[in-house]
């Protein structure tokens, strides 16, 4: 079982970047991603995306939206509270 490491930012719990404050913007960038999308074509020659299928086989990191500090400790956290 992966440890999830609790940011201790205000209110409990709340993601803050200790190297420039930022709380609101973050991005996940994984590597090595294999995506399979199943399309229909219809009848007048366009197309329609029926099913996507997204598979991570490489590393997943958390940076900081602002400065691009590296925060990948709390994206267990990330992933529990994303609804």
């Amino acid at each position: 079982m992966k440890k999830v490491h609790l940011p201790t930012g205000e209110p409990a719990g709340r993601i803050v970047c200790q190297q420039c404050g930022n709380n609101s913007n973050f991005v996940e960038i994984a590597e090595n991603v294999l995506v399979t999308t199943h399309y229909s074509q219809n009848s007048d020659g366009s197309f329609t995306s029926e099913e996507n299928t997204t598979e991570i086989l490489g590393e997943i990191k958390f940076i900081c939206g602002k400065c691009g500090e590296d925060m990948t400790r709390f994206h267990a956290h990330f992933l529990e509270m994303s609804f």
